[in-house]
């Protein structure tokens, strides 16, 4: 994907959450650390453009949600959670880069309920659903829907983290450029 189709997913998703949902005022967007944040702020902004409503933007970091954190490093980079609104009774839209195996997903739903209480609605928007899901996790909203082997890595690229955006497909010994 490039700039130009990242930007229509993002705008298409918007309209279609506006469509799905009324109450713009009870709106939540999360984004999961790294990635999903900038997404979720883009998403934010085309909801602003078509309701007027300032939609809030929290920021996820599920580092120690994970189930797998012991097998990923003795000192885990925290990036820090920062969600300044109440997600009770809200509609809370999750916003991810990538969904793969689930557990990302799983570990963010764990952090919101168990740490931020109990949103009415929680809906998931991912730019790429690259398959092979290892939990019963599925996106609500998504990008692009691709099957991408296991030995491959799906990144996608933000211009406020990578200084473009797009979406490649690439091995998993394959330095990214």
């Amino acid at each position: 994907m490039n700039s130009n189709e990242i930007r229509e997913v993002i705008s298409r998703t918007a309209e279609k959450i506006v469509k799905e949902f009324t109450d713009y005022e009870r709106f939540g967007i999360i984004g999961i650390k790294t990635r999903g944040v900038p997404i979720a702020r883009r998403l934010s902004s085309r909801i602003k453009e078509q309701t007027g409503v300032d939609v809030p933007v929290g920021e996820l970091d599920i580092t120690f949600y994970r189930d797998d954190l012991t097998l990923i490093s003795s000192a885990p980079v925290v990036k820090g959670t920062n969600i300044n609104f109440d997600v009770n009774g809200k509609i809370i839209i999750l916003v991810d880069d990538v969904l793969y195996t689930g557990r990302t997903v799983r570990s963010a739903l764990d952090e919101i309920l168990v740490d931020f209480g109990r949103p009415e609605i929680i809906r998931l928007f991912v730019m790429v659903d690259r398959g092979n899901k290892e939990l019963p996790i599925c996106a609500d909203y998504i990008g692009k829907k691709i099957m991408v082997p296991r030995d491959k890595i799906v990144d996608v690229l933000v211009e406020e983290v990578d200084g473009r955006d797009e979406v490649i497909i690439r091995d998993k010994q394959e330095e990214l450029l």
